[in-house]
Parts: C-alpha cells; sequence; structure tokens
C-alpha cells in the first residue's frame, strides 16, 4: 500500500437528473454508497455536505469520456460540475475515467435480481461505488491518485 494516501474519499457519479455518492474508509478497503442526489441547484450543496459530514479530504468526480477516449458533451458537464464542487467545498477534486462503471453497475444490480426499473434510484449511488473503487485501486496498485486534478476556477488557465 505505498504511496496510498490515506482519508476518506467521495465519488461522485454526476448525471443529468440524478448525482450519485459513494464514500470509502480512511484505508481505502471498501467503497459504498451513500446517496443519491437530485440534480438541481441544491446538487453542490448537498455534496459539499456530505463531504464534510464524511471529513472528506477529496472528491472523486466520474469523467464521462467515450470509448475511443473523446470527449462528449457529458464530459463538458461533469467538468464544470467538478470545478463548481470544488470552488464551493475548497477540497481539491480529481476528474476519474468512468467508461462503463454506469453498465458495470447495470449488470451488478441485474446479477444481484434487481431490474433496472427498480434499481433506477440507486444505479447512480452504485456507478459512484465503482468508480471509487477503480479510483482506490489504481492508487494502491502504482501510489499515484487516479485521474487529473479538476483545474482550480480561480486560477488563471
Amino acid at each position: 500500500m505505498s504511496g496510498f494516501r490515506r482519508g476518506v474519499r467521495l465519488g461522485i457519479d454526476v448525471g443529468k437528473a440524478r448525482v450519485g455518492v459513494a464514500r470509502c474508509d480512511p484505508d481505502g478497503l471498501l467503497a459504498v454508497p451513500v446517496e443519491t442526489v437530485p440534480r438541481n441547484e441544491a446538487s453542490i450543496a448537498r455534496i459539499t455536505a456530505l463531504a464534510s459530514e464524511y471529513d472528506a479530504f477529496e472528491l472523486l468526480v466520474g469523467l464521462p469520456v467515450s470509448l475511443t477516449g473523446n470527449d462528449t458533451a457529458s464530459t463538458d458537464d461533469a467538468r464544470t460540475f467538478a470545478a463548481e464542487l470544488g470552488a464551493a467545498s475548497g477540497l481539491p477534486v480529481r476528474l476519474v475515467d468512468e467508461r462503463l462503471s454506469t453498465v458495470t453497475a447495470h449488470a451488478a444490480l441485474r446479477g444481484a435480481g434487481r431490474s433496472q426499473r427498480s434499481s433506477r434510484r440507486i444505479v447512480d449511488q452504485v456507478a459512484a461505488v465503482v468508480l471509487l473503487q477503480q479510483a482506490i485501486d489504481v492508487e494502491k496498485g502504482t501510489g499515484t491518485p487516479a485521474g487529473e486534478p479538476s483545474p482550480d476556477p480561480q486560477e488563471p488557465a
């Protein structure tokens, strides 16, 4: 576990209608679902409150790129959300490739006997768990944090 930064992290799966939130324990042993936050003008404030409640030191926002690695409209949306979240929370935000995290989440829920319809309220949380666990595994395996830092909106580009 050399190079692993100890502390609670939140994983955030940004969608158009909902934002899934997951967290891990300080040792990064397990990522667990926390909440599905409706995507509206109060989303940033709620996630900031969750970060404070769990004493998170870092926020990991899923970056939905296409299978070929190119940006999409959703990629731009996630980057904007991440920048706003960083500004509001004052915490470091990292953008983590989340390709197939929602697909993996749906597959896991199907495997647990849940229909897509009955999973709608929790799939975003499960996707956040998937992206957070992958980021933890990368950092534990390489000693380097996963993803890329979200630019600070206060600093010039």
